[in-house]
């Protein structure tokens, strides 16, 4: 069983992923994640993919698809996984689509998280980071705090660069315009679920916990 996750920075994936990660022991598979797992083993994949990088430019499908390849055959994850990051195009959905008929995954589902982009701007701008802990937590979380109330670091909080509200306009215009023609191409082809990410985080668990349980039912 698998669950492909898309929304705009923001939306919720991530809070979601590791909810669903507790309650049924899926593996949340973010892409960025996996590449640098594979450039720090060194693997031959994980090679070109670090002499790409280290030259400025974007690794390619085939050796991104490769390197997804490579972690989705480890045998844990026939039990169920969460992919998040991945894909970002129609032609990387078209590529992972044979992977996994390659792979014989079963019943899985496609999740969109849309939450309205005035919204996802005030929520990523209100966002602040732990220098020490790299933990982020919203200003209405740390109003007045001094410690991080994960790691006790003092004096530790700060807005990172894509959390600028400039910065934060840019990426949501690249989703837009890059990834909701993958919810597009998915749609006809797919078990596809519209999430609203403006409802409260136990109701959108709830709603996500229910489609999980249709796919156990036809697993």
């Amino acid at each position: 069983m698998y669950l492909i996750l898309f929304g705009a920075p923001g939306a919720g994936k991530g809070t979601q992923a590791k909810i669903i990660s507790q309650k049924y022991g899926f593996e949340h598979i973010s892409t960025g994640d996996i590449l640098r797992e594979s450039v720090k083993k060194g693997t031959p994949l994980g090679k070109k993919a670090h002499e790409i990088m280290s030259s400025g430019q974007l690794v390619p499908d085939d050796i991104m698809i490769g390197i997804i390849k490579e972690k989705l055959s480890e045998p844990q994850l026939r039990d169920g996984f969460i992919l998040d990051g991945f894909p970002r195009t129609v032609s990387q959905a078209e590529a992972l689509d044979r992977l996994f008929g390659e792979l014989q995954f079963g019943v899985g589902a496609i999740l969109v998280f849309q939450v309205d982009e005035e919204e996802l701007v005030n929520r990523l701008a209100r966002r602040r980071a732990c220098r020490e802990c790299n933990n982020i937590f919203s200003n209405d979380v740390i109003n007045n705090l001094t410690e991080c109330p994960k790691c006790g670091a003092k004096y530790s909080f700060y807005q990172r660069p894509d959390d600028d509200e400039s910065v934060i306009r840019r990426r949501l215009k690249i989703f837009i315009d890059t990834t909701l023609p993958v919810v597009n191409y998915y749609k006809d082809l797919k078990d596809l679920h519209r999430i609203n990410g403006l409802r409260p985080i136990e109701e959108v668990t709830e709603q996500i916990f229910g489609i999980v349980e249709e796919l156990k039912s036809r697993g």
